[in-house]
Protein backbone atom coordinates (compact mmCIF):
# COMPACT_ATOMS: atom_id res chain seq x y z
CA UNK A 1 0.00 0.00 0.00
CA UNK A 2 2.63 2.40 1.05
CA UNK A 3 5.05 1.62 -2.18
CA UNK A 4 1.68 2.59 -4.68
CA UNK A 5 0.85 5.39 -1.98
CA UNK A 6 4.93 6.83 -3.14
CA UNK A 7 4.18 6.02 -6.66
CA UNK A 8 1.20 7.96 -6.61
CA UNK A 9 2.77 10.80 -4.80
CA UNK A 10 5.20 11.55 -7.86
CA UNK A 11 2.68 12.64 -10.55
CA UNK A 12 1.57 14.64 -7.64
CA UNK A 13 4.04 16.55 -6.92
CA UNK A 14 5.75 16.74 -10.11
CA UNK A 15 1.75 18.36 -11.13
CA UNK A 16 1.88 21.26 -8.24
CA UNK A 17 5.53 21.65 -9.39
CA UNK A 18 5.11 22.66 -12.97
CA UNK A 19 1.81 24.47 -11.69
CA UNK A 20 3.49 26.61 -9.68
CA UNK A 21 6.12 27.19 -11.78
CA UNK A 22 4.21 29.20 -13.85
CA UNK A 23 2.30 31.65 -11.52
CA UNK A 24 2.82 34.99 -12.06
CA UNK A 25 4.26 37.16 -9.33
CA UNK A 26 0.34 38.40 -8.30
CA UNK A 27 -0.69 34.64 -8.82
CA UNK A 28 1.46 33.36 -6.12
CA UNK A 29 0.99 36.08 -4.05
CA UNK A 30 -2.73 35.80 -4.16
CA UNK A 31 -3.30 38.54 -6.67
CA UNK A 32 -2.91 41.13 -3.28
CA UNK A 33 -1.71 44.76 -4.56
CA UNK A 34 1.88 45.80 -4.93
CA UNK A 35 3.43 42.44 -6.43
CA UNK A 36 4.35 43.58 -9.63
CA UNK A 37 6.68 40.95 -11.99
CA UNK A 38 10.03 41.61 -11.55
CA UNK A 39 9.58 43.93 -8.52
CA UNK A 40 11.08 43.81 -4.95
CA UNK A 41 8.28 44.23 -2.15
CA UNK A 42 6.48 47.46 -1.37
CA UNK A 43 7.63 47.57 2.41
CA UNK A 44 9.64 45.15 4.92
CA UNK A 45 6.20 43.75 6.10
CA UNK A 46 4.17 42.76 2.85
CA UNK A 47 5.51 39.50 2.02
CA UNK A 48 4.88 38.55 5.30
CA UNK A 49 0.80 39.62 4.81
CA UNK A 50 1.09 38.03 1.93
CA UNK A 51 2.48 34.90 2.98
CA UNK A 52 -0.19 34.84 5.53
CA UNK A 53 -2.91 35.46 3.47
CA UNK A 54 -2.38 32.91 0.58
CA UNK A 55 -1.21 29.77 2.82
CA UNK A 56 -4.48 30.28 4.68
CA UNK A 57 -6.76 29.97 1.25
CA UNK A 58 -4.36 27.25 -0.03
CA UNK A 59 -5.20 24.96 3.43
CA UNK A 60 -8.85 26.15 3.41
CA UNK A 61 -8.71 25.49 -0.21
CA UNK A 62 -7.63 21.75 0.75
CA UNK A 63 -10.26 21.49 3.29
CA UNK A 64 -13.07 22.34 0.78
CA UNK A 65 -11.81 20.09 -1.70
CA UNK A 66 -11.75 17.23 0.64
CA UNK A 67 -15.20 18.41 1.58
CA UNK A 68 -16.73 18.66 -1.31
CA UNK A 69 -14.99 15.43 -2.42
CA UNK A 70 -16.85 13.44 0.20
CA UNK A 71 -20.04 15.24 0.31
CA UNK A 72 -20.39 14.20 -3.95
CA UNK A 73 -18.91 10.66 -2.56
CA UNK A 74 -21.60 9.99 -0.20
CA UNK A 75 -24.70 11.39 -2.48
CA UNK A 76 -23.36 9.33 -5.57
CA UNK A 77 -22.10 6.03 -4.03
CA UNK A 78 -25.03 5.95 -0.79
CA UNK A 79 -28.35 7.02 -3.72
CA UNK A 80 -31.30 5.21 -3.55
CA UNK A 81 -31.40 2.99 -6.50
CA UNK A 82 -34.27 1.50 -8.46
CA UNK A 83 -36.16 -0.73 -6.58
CA UNK A 84 -35.11 -0.05 -3.08
CA UNK A 85 -37.85 1.21 -0.70
CA UNK A 86 -37.57 2.04 2.99
CA UNK A 87 -34.85 3.82 4.75
CA UNK A 88 -30.96 2.48 4.88
CA UNK A 89 -29.72 1.11 7.68
CA UNK A 90 -29.42 4.00 9.91
CA UNK A 91 -25.91 4.31 12.12
CA UNK A 92 -24.73 6.40 15.05
CA UNK A 93 -21.88 7.04 17.60
CA UNK A 94 -19.07 6.75 14.58
CA UNK A 95 -16.69 7.51 17.63
CA UNK A 96 -13.54 8.03 14.78
CA UNK A 97 -15.41 10.37 12.70
CA UNK A 98 -16.83 12.19 15.60
CA UNK A 99 -12.88 12.44 16.71
CA UNK A 100 -12.05 13.44 13.50
CA UNK A 101 -14.36 16.65 13.06
CA UNK A 102 -14.24 17.80 16.75
CA UNK A 103 -9.86 18.06 16.00
CA UNK A 104 -9.36 18.91 12.28
CA UNK A 105 -11.32 22.45 13.52
CA UNK A 106 -9.70 22.54 16.47
CA UNK A 107 -5.79 22.35 14.52
CA UNK A 108 -6.47 24.94 11.87
CA UNK A 109 -8.05 27.34 14.42
CA UNK A 110 -5.16 26.90 16.77
CA UNK A 111 -2.64 26.98 13.65
CA UNK A 112 -4.61 30.24 12.45
CA UNK A 113 -4.06 31.96 15.47
CA UNK A 114 -0.89 30.96 16.38
CA UNK A 115 0.65 31.99 12.92
CA UNK A 116 -2.00 35.15 12.98
CA UNK A 117 -0.43 36.15 16.26
CA UNK A 118 3.35 35.72 15.23
CA UNK A 119 2.92 37.78 12.45
CA UNK A 120 0.52 40.89 13.66
CA UNK A 121 3.51 40.50 16.97
CA UNK A 122 6.15 41.50 13.88
CA UNK A 123 3.96 43.80 12.34
CA UNK A 124 2.87 46.06 14.96
CA UNK A 125 6.60 45.61 16.77
CA UNK A 126 8.03 49.98 17.23
CA UNK A 127 11.62 50.62 15.71
CA UNK A 128 14.02 50.97 18.98
CA UNK A 129 15.30 54.24 17.30
CA UNK A 130 13.36 54.89 14.23
CA UNK A 131 15.20 57.08 11.58
CA UNK A 132 11.95 59.20 10.87
CA UNK A 133 9.40 60.31 12.59
CA UNK A 134 6.08 61.22 10.81
CA UNK A 135 2.97 62.58 12.64
CA UNK A 136 -0.24 62.36 10.62
CA UNK A 137 -3.00 64.33 11.98
CA UNK A 138 -6.64 62.84 10.43
CA UNK A 139 -9.46 65.40 10.15
CA UNK A 140 -12.63 65.45 8.59
CA UNK A 141 -12.01 65.30 5.39
CA UNK A 142 -8.21 65.68 4.57
CA UNK A 143 -4.65 64.72 6.03
CA UNK A 144 -1.97 66.84 7.72
CA UNK A 145 1.62 65.82 7.99
CA UNK A 146 4.06 66.88 10.65
CA UNK A 147 7.94 65.68 10.09
CA UNK A 148 8.65 65.66 13.57
CA UNK A 149 12.65 65.50 12.91
CA UNK A 150 13.03 68.31 10.76
CA UNK A 151 10.14 70.23 12.68
CA UNK A 152 8.41 70.75 9.23
CA UNK A 153 4.37 70.01 7.98
CA UNK A 154 2.59 69.45 4.92
CA UNK A 155 -1.13 70.33 5.25
CA UNK A 156 -3.94 69.22 3.29
CA UNK A 157 -7.36 69.59 1.51
CA UNK A 158 -10.03 67.28 0.44
CA UNK A 159 -9.93 65.90 -2.56
CA UNK A 160 -11.21 68.02 -5.27
CA UNK A 161 -13.35 67.23 -8.30
CA UNK A 162 -11.69 67.31 -11.76
CA UNK A 163 -14.02 69.75 -14.00
CA UNK A 164 -12.11 68.69 -17.22
CA UNK A 165 -12.38 64.94 -16.08
CA UNK A 166 -15.03 62.14 -16.53
CA UNK A 167 -17.36 62.15 -13.67
CA UNK A 168 -15.76 61.07 -10.87
CA UNK A 169 -12.17 62.40 -11.48
CA UNK A 170 -10.43 64.36 -9.08
CA UNK A 171 -6.99 66.63 -9.43
CA UNK A 172 -4.43 64.06 -8.75
CA UNK A 173 -1.84 66.87 -8.12
CA UNK A 174 -4.00 68.31 -5.47
CA UNK A 175 -4.31 65.57 -3.39
CA UNK A 176 -2.31 65.82 0.10
CA UNK A 177 1.20 64.12 -0.12
CA UNK A 178 3.20 62.23 2.10
CA UNK A 179 6.79 61.78 1.55
CA UNK A 180 9.19 58.91 2.59
CA UNK A 181 12.80 58.13 2.13
CA UNK A 182 13.28 54.66 0.58
CA UNK A 183 15.26 52.34 2.78
CA UNK A 184 14.85 53.85 6.38
CA UNK A 185 13.23 52.95 9.65
CA UNK A 186 9.42 55.25 9.55
CA UNK A 187 7.55 55.38 13.02
CA UNK A 188 3.74 57.26 12.25
CA UNK A 189 2.02 58.72 15.12
CA UNK A 190 -1.48 58.28 13.98
CA UNK A 191 -3.87 60.90 15.67
CA UNK A 192 -7.29 62.56 14.68
CA UNK A 193 -8.99 65.49 15.57
CA UNK A 194 -12.42 64.83 15.02
CA UNK A 195 -14.03 61.14 14.76
CA UNK A 196 -12.16 57.79 14.32
CA UNK A 197 -10.72 57.81 10.74
CA UNK A 198 -7.87 54.55 9.06
CA UNK A 199 -5.02 55.40 7.31
CA UNK A 200 -4.73 52.85 4.69
CA UNK A 201 -1.78 52.62 2.30
CA UNK A 202 -3.52 50.01 -0.05
CA UNK A 203 -0.12 49.06 -1.39
CA UNK A 204 1.60 48.86 1.60
CA UNK A 205 -1.29 45.78 2.82
CA UNK A 206 -1.73 47.63 6.28
CA UNK A 207 -4.32 50.01 7.64
CA UNK A 208 -4.56 51.18 10.96
CA UNK A 209 -7.28 53.73 13.04
CA UNK A 210 -6.80 57.34 14.31
CA UNK A 211 -8.58 57.66 17.13
CA UNK A 212 -9.64 60.77 18.86
CA UNK A 213 -7.61 61.06 21.86
CA UNK A 214 -5.03 58.27 21.79
CA UNK A 215 -2.52 57.78 19.62
CA UNK A 216 -1.44 54.91 17.59
CA UNK A 217 1.50 54.14 15.74
CA UNK A 218 2.80 52.31 12.72
CA UNK A 219 6.21 50.87 11.63
CA UNK A 220 7.64 50.68 8.59
CA UNK A 221 10.65 50.35 6.32
CA UNK A 222 9.52 51.51 2.52
CA UNK A 223 11.64 48.99 -0.01
CA UNK A 224 10.45 50.10 -3.61
CA UNK A 225 10.45 53.78 -4.61
CA UNK A 226 7.51 55.05 -6.10
CA UNK A 227 3.72 56.84 -5.67
CA UNK A 228 0.90 54.55 -3.57
CA UNK A 229 -2.35 55.55 -3.57
CA UNK A 230 -3.80 56.00 0.44
CA UNK A 231 -7.35 56.73 1.47
CA UNK A 232 -9.49 56.96 4.70
CA UNK A 233 -10.78 53.48 5.14
CA UNK A 234 -12.95 54.41 8.38
CA UNK A 235 -16.81 55.85 7.47
CA UNK A 236 -16.19 59.30 8.52
CA UNK A 237 -19.24 61.59 7.29
CA UNK A 238 -20.34 63.00 4.09
CA UNK A 239 -16.98 63.68 2.09
CA UNK A 240 -15.40 60.25 3.03
CA UNK A 241 -15.08 58.79 -0.39
CA UNK A 242 -12.91 62.35 -0.78
CA UNK A 243 -10.51 61.55 2.14
CA UNK A 244 -7.83 60.57 -0.46
CA UNK A 245 -3.58 60.91 -0.21
CA UNK A 246 -0.63 59.64 -2.18
CA UNK A 247 2.50 58.34 -0.68
CA UNK A 248 6.08 59.20 -2.31
CA UNK A 249 8.78 56.68 -1.31
CA UNK A 250 11.38 58.70 -2.78
CA UNK A 251 15.42 58.66 -2.68
CA UNK A 252 17.01 60.44 0.73
CA UNK A 253 17.80 62.76 -1.59
CA UNK A 254 15.09 63.67 -2.98
CA UNK A 255 13.41 63.52 0.89
CA UNK A 256 16.00 66.27 1.80
CA UNK A 257 14.99 68.20 -1.57
CA UNK A 258 11.39 67.85 -0.39
CA UNK A 259 11.72 68.99 3.40
CA UNK A 260 14.26 72.11 2.43
CA UNK A 261 11.05 73.38 -0.08
CA UNK A 262 8.77 72.79 2.89
CA UNK A 263 10.92 74.90 5.06
CA UNK A 264 11.26 77.54 2.19
CA UNK A 265 7.67 77.73 2.10
CA UNK A 266 7.53 78.54 5.80
CA UNK A 267 5.89 75.29 6.53
CA UNK A 268 7.90 75.59 10.02
CA UNK A 269 6.57 73.86 12.91
CA UNK A 270 3.76 71.15 13.52
CA UNK A 271 0.57 71.01 13.33
CA UNK A 272 -0.77 69.20 16.04
CA UNK A 273 -4.45 69.17 18.29
CA UNK A 274 -5.31 72.68 18.79
CA UNK A 275 -7.42 72.54 15.77
CA UNK A 276 -9.39 69.55 17.46
CA UNK A 277 -12.58 70.22 17.28
CA UNK A 278 -13.60 68.12 20.28
CA UNK A 279 -11.81 70.05 22.66
CA UNK A 280 -14.99 72.52 22.48
CA UNK A 281 -17.88 69.15 23.52
CA UNK A 282 -19.84 69.44 27.16
CA UNK A 283 -17.34 68.14 29.80
CA UNK A 284 -14.06 69.21 28.39
CA UNK A 285 -13.91 72.56 30.26
CA UNK A 286 -15.11 74.12 27.13
CA UNK A 287 -16.64 77.36 28.27
CA UNK A 288 -20.71 77.18 27.48
CA UNK A 289 -23.19 79.89 26.95
CA UNK A 290 -24.52 79.64 31.04
CA UNK A 291 -21.04 80.41 31.63
CA UNK A 292 -20.97 83.40 29.52
CA UNK A 293 -23.93 84.75 30.77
Amino acid sequence: MNHRLRWAAIPIAATLTIFLAGCSTAQLNGYLPGFEEGQEAVTNQTERVSGLWTTSWIVLLIVGIITWGLTIWTVVVYRRRKGQTGLPPQLRYNMPIEIFYTVVPLILVVGFFAFTARDQAAIEARFDAPDVQIEVQAKQWAWDFNYVDEDVYSAGVQAQPDPDGETGAILQDELPVLVLPVDQKIEIALEARDVIHSFWVIDFLYKKDLVPGKTNYMSVIPERIGTYAGKCAELCGEYHSLMLFNVEVVSQEDYDTYIASLRAAGNEGQLDNEFDRNQTQPGTGAPTAQEDN
